[in-house]
């Protein structure tokens, strides 16, 4: 056998704390060959990300590689000087963030984003790299390839803008890319094109991966070898057919268990006799352009309405519109039959508190400054007038009520939470205002399926203890089967398909439906090559 692209032994990284210096990932063995994929598995704080990084013999502020041998085609990583470092990275070494909103420059367009690197590295000219870019756009299925680079970050969707990530990665044509996540905040269908997208280039252009996914069912298309991650230590590694089939660990065998338990389908809840909130033939958009036509909807008590559809479907968009974040072009918003004025700058104090906003990236949505306490006990101050004494055991009752122990995260900061514990804080602090309405924008997509369940039930559980209603954005339909009563299918910012779950999933579905239902991944790892053959045949006849 040829000898390894890259060769991890031993590595070990530790975190430094209140206490000192701790260990987090404990001496981990890697190989991967050229054109392979290695795929990293396991639970929010397994240790997947910082291994991934690890690998490029870098690590996040407070962690540092404490022992191991990193070498990347023969070259020891850690002996490096910084210049030397620095070449390899982005020309022989690509990363792909999870978070592509928190990973872009908002003050430069996406086009000279894309090129930075290539140009910086001399491996294309402004002319040529600008071309490659309009290529790989085209490619992995971005709207208007040929202009979608002249826009700002904020001006596309974070589906789209994750793809704009991959493809950049892509640009000086690496050896070894480290996939992050790549595809969280993609819908099924874009992350299809994106995954055959990677395999294509991995193939093509013999590129070893590493790619990091709490979805098992992506994992078990992409990856050709598998490691299942706790705790930062290895679990059980090895061909992805013998841990789908025969999982020897329990641990792997949870893994497995919980994707398989999201896909069941729960009864729906009993519709009240009114609604609570209404929107009514809504059109918005930004600038001259409409994002959504023509939407109408009715979210009932203690319902839960799921909207799904394609990246840029517009979902994120009317989540923004009924909180009064983005102001309507025309139609009407009521709550409780009392029409909501368009933007939240002129609504009163009782109809902000009416309608809250739970958001897709906890990292982005929690301010860093702040200990976790204030955060919640800023709304609490605004919406019910609490200070001293009661303010804090209104907290202290809250974090309670999500799970999070107040004695120990009353004080600290985001950046010492997980992810899950993290989004936990986000939908504590929209508890707080004592909302009638939720929009939860996309809350479960950065998080792994055991940490995402935990999360699905709270919100179901806060729900059925407070009465409350939810307006669920999500592309995945797993979730939609798990947590739904209602679905809302968009597409291009108009309604494919609107009622009970059980009447829109049921056959014959609308053939966008199907689509949608058609491109949900499955644990079979040969899903997705049957799929592109599928496909083939069908644009053949």
């Amino acid at each position: 056998m040829a000898e390894p692209l890259l060769k991890i032994t031993g590595l070990r990284i530790e975190a430094l704390s209140a206490n000192g210096w701790s260990e987090i990932v404990h001496g981990i063995d890697l190989e991967l060959q050229p054109g392979k994929i290695l795929g990293l598995v396991g639970e929010s704080g397994a240790g997947k990300s910082s291994i991934g990084l690890a690998a490029m013999a870098y690590t996040r502020e407070g962690c540092r590689i404490s022992g191991g041998e990193i070498l990347f085609d023969g070259i020891d990583m850690r002996t490096l000087s910084p210049a030397q470092h620095q070449e390899l990275l982005g020309a022989r070494i690509a990363y792909v963030a999870q978070s592509a909103a928190a990973s872009f420059n908002p003050a430069h367009k996406l086009i000279d984003q894309h090129c930075e690197s290539a140009i910086e590295h001399g491996v294309a000219s402004r002319h040529n790299a600008q071309r490659e870019a309009v290529e790989l756009y085209r490619k992995i299925s971005l709207p208007e390839p040929e202009t979608i680079g002249l826009r700002y970050p904020h001006q596309v969707s974070g589906g789209q803008l994750q793809r704009i990530m991959t493809a950049m990665a892509m640009s000086c044509r690496p050896d070894l890319i480290i996939f992050d996540e790549p595809t969280t905040a993609l819908d099924v269908t874009t992350q299809i094109d994106v995954l055959m997208t990677i395999r294509e280039l991995v193939r093509e252009f013999q590129v070893a991966a590493i790619y990091i996914s709490h979805d098992l069912a992506v994992v078990a298309q992409m990856a050709d070898q598998v490691v299942v991650l706790k705790d930062g230590s290895v679990v059980e590694s090895g061909d992805k057919r013998q841990l789908i089939e025969n999982p020897i660990e329990s641990y792997t065998q949870s893994l497995w268990a919980v994707r398989n338990l999201a896909c069941t389908p729960q009864p729906p809840v009993s519709r009240s006799v009114k609604p609570v909130l209404s929107v009514k033939n809504i059109k918005a958009g930004y600038g001259k352009k409409n994002v959504i036509e023509g939407i109408s909807l009715d979210l009932y008590r203690g319902r839960t309405l799921a909207v799904v559809g394609e990246s840029g479907s517009g979902k994120s968009t009317l989540g923004r519109c009924i909180s009064g974040l983005l102001p309507i072009n025309s139609g009407a918003i009521t709550y409780n039959d009392v029409e909501l004025a368009s933007s939240y700058k002129k609504r009163s104090r009782e109809q902000l508190k009416a309608v809250q906003m739970i958001y897709q990236m906890a990292d982005t949505a929690l301010n860093p400054r702040h200990c976790i306490g204030d955060i919640i006990g800023r709304p609490l101050k605004f919406y019910s007038d609490l200070n001293g004494p009661q303010l804090q055991a209104r907290t202290h009752e809250i974090l309670d009520a999500v799970g999070l122990e107040p004695g120990k995260f009353f004080s600290r900061r985001p950046e010492e939470l997980s992810g899950g514990q993290k989004q936990r804080v986000g939908i504590a602090r929209a508890l707080a205002a004592d909302p009638a309405v939720i929009i939860c924008d996309e809350i479960t997509s950065a998080l792994d399926q055991l940490v995402a369940e935990g999360i699905l039930r709270l919100i179901d559980d806060l729900k059925n203890t407070f009465g409350l209603s939810y307006l669920f954005i999500t592309h995945d339909l797993t979730v939609v089967q798990s947590i739904a009563d209602d679905v809302l299918v968009l597409k291009a910012g108009h309604i494919v398909d609107y009622g009970e779950r059980n009447n829109v999933f049921a056959p014959p579905c609308d053939q966008y439906v199907t689509q949608l239902v058609n491109s949900m991944p499955q644990m079979n790892p040969d899903w997705l090559d049957e799929l592109v053959r599928c496909g083939s045949k069908q644009s053949q006849a």
